[in-house]
């Protein structure tokens, strides 16, 4: 069952935690290469920010981004700041969308997320945690994949293993709960993964 304040507060933590992480960069650091293609330290922390607010719109009813024209745009534009800059981003829209997260609502009513993705409320905050945990990964800044929890990595585990429930090749992949994870997330070759096949299946763009 889903208890979205016990997800509320992991996200919290998780995001304690990466902000921890990247206060022990510097400028130059931030400048550099993230492990997602084409995109610096900066653009992960420039698109966490913004997708806090843009959550905080799911919430009130509204787009989650205005066009994804939009949403580029806005990385593109934040992504180059300093660090502090960076940090305080991070920090200022996390307390939105925990101030807006607070608020009475029904918590089982249906939201429409990026690209028309529909789900249901209560969803919303582990899909935040999420974000945060797997961007603080592509930080790579020393924070893997193996420092995500066994509950967390179960979890996004199975998310994931739903989402691609069109192809039931992809839930006979058998191997180390890391190594799915990484697979499945599109951030790992699938190393030390088994499937019945010869290869693992190709999974669809996330």
């Amino acid at each position: 069952m889903i208890d979205h304040e016990r997800d509320l507060a992991s996200v919290n933590e998780a995001t304690e935690r990466l902000l921890a992480s990247a206060a022990g960069l510097d400028n130059a650091a931030v400048h550099e290469p993230s492990r997602l293609p084409g995109w610096s330290r900066g653009h992960v922390l420039a698109h966490l920010a913004r997708n806090a607010d843009a959550l905080c719109n799911v919430f009130e009813g509204r787009p989650m981004y205005e066009t994804a024209e939009v949403r580029d745009a806005d990385i593109e534009r934040d992504a180059p700041r300093p660090l502090s800059e960076q940090l305080e981003d991070v920090r200022a829209s996390a307390a939105r969308l925990r101030e807006r997260a607070a608020l009475p609502a029904d918590w089982s009513r249906t939201v429409t997320l990026r690209n028309g993705v529909t789900d249901t409320a209560a969803r919303i905050p582990f899909r935040r945690r999420v974000e945060i945990e797997l961007h603080h990964v592509d930080l790579g800044i020393g924070y893997e994949l193996e420092d995500l929890s066994a509950e967390f990595t179960a979890r996004e585990i199975d998310f994931l293993q739903q989402r691609f429930s069109s192809d039931p090749a992809v839930a006979e992949v058998t191997g180390p709960a890391t190594a799915l994870l990484g697979w499945l997330s599109g951030r790992r070759d699938g190393a030390g993964l088994t499937a019945p096949g010869a290869t693992l299946p190709v999974l669809p763009s996330l």
